[in-house]
This record gives C-alpha cells, sequence and structure tokens, in this order.
C-alpha cells in the first residue's frame, strides 16, 4: 500500500512540472483575450440582451384574442382617478380565458368624443354551446381622468353587437 501511495505522489509531482494536457493544473488555464465591441450610449453593459422567449416590450405584439359572441351590459362605476368600465359578455363556446377590454385604437384615444373597446379574449378547447351561465364572462378596466378627457361616451364591442354608456 505504501509502494502505490508513494508511486502515485511522485507521477504527480512529475505531472504537474510539465506542460502536457495530462497536468490537472494546466486544465483550465487556456485563457486567451477577445475584445467587446462597445456598448450603445443609452444601453447598460451590466444587463444583458434580452432574446428568445424573454424579449424586450419594445417590440410589443397585439393581442391575439378573438371577439366575444356579444355584450350582455356595460356598467360605469366612478373612483378616484377615473372611471372603472365593467363588462358582462357572452361567449359563443365555452373555454374562453384571458379575457379582456382591447382598446380600438393605439393611442387609447377618444374619436369624436366616443372611447371605443374590444371585448377580446383567448379561445381555449372548450364543448360547444353550453348553459348561458357557463358561457358569461365579466371583465374589467380601470382607465384614468387623463385618457378620459374630452370623452362624452363609451362603447364596447363584440362580434354580434356593441353597447354604449354615458358619462
Amino acid at each position: 500500500m505504501r509502494i502505490t501511495i508513494s508511486a502515485l505522489l511522485m507521477s504527480t509531482l512529475v505531472v504537474s512540472g510539465c506542460a502536457t494536457k495530462a497536468n490537472p493544473f494546466n486544465w483550465f488555464a487556456g485563457s486567451s483575450r477577445t475584445t467587446v465591441a462597445p456598448a450603445a450610449e443609452n444601453t447598460n453593459p451590466l444587463i444583458p440582451e434580452r432574446t428568445g422567449l424573454f424579449k424586450s416590450s419594445n417590440e410589443e405584439v397585439g393581442f391575439l384574442g378573438q371577439p366575444m359572441d356579444s355584450v350582455s351590459s356595460v356598467v360605469i362605476e366612478r373612483i378616484a382617478d377615473g372611471i372603472i368600465i365593467r363588462v358582462t359578455g357572452l361567449a359563443a363556446r365555452q373555454g374562453f380565458y384571458a379575457v379582456q377590454l382591447t382598446p380600438g385604437n393605439a393611442e387609447q384615444k377618444a374619436v369624436d368624443g366616443v372611447l371605443t373597446y374590444r371585448l377580446e379574449g383567448l379561445q381555449g378547447p372548450g364543448a360547444l354551446g353550453g348553459p348561458t351561465a357557463s358561457r358569461e364572462i365579466i371583465v374589467a378596466r380601470k382607465v384614468s381622468n387623463q385618457t378620459l378627457q374630452g370623452t362624452r361616451t363609451i362603447r364596447v364591442e363584440a362580434r354580434n353587437n356593441s353597447m354604449t354608456a354615458r358619462r
């Protein structure tokens, strides 16, 4: 046993003095110098650039939802810094999720005093039809006083109908 340990220690000392790949001290010593392009003025070099699933929010993709079948009611509730629009809608089939009120235009501004929203949602697997209670959707959206400037009417559109509410 002593001979084996002695031989192992001697071979380790001999190999550690060599510049070969058998030397464990040379396994991770292969450093090389690379140059990095200078970063743009507005970017922080400590924050990595997002790619793949985690893309930057600068590349906005519109909501890919489908319009609901109809709008049943529109209720406007006043709050301290604006209003809450509460909409009850009816889907043609079960399985809608992520339902939202999508602005009618990109700026979310009133056109001729009318602020328009579309009742849309993502459609998952679900049965066609079904009882009305299982297809009913309630969604709300907060609108600030700043957005409401110049707005007299709020209109919510669905596939088959639309409803308006006056402020």
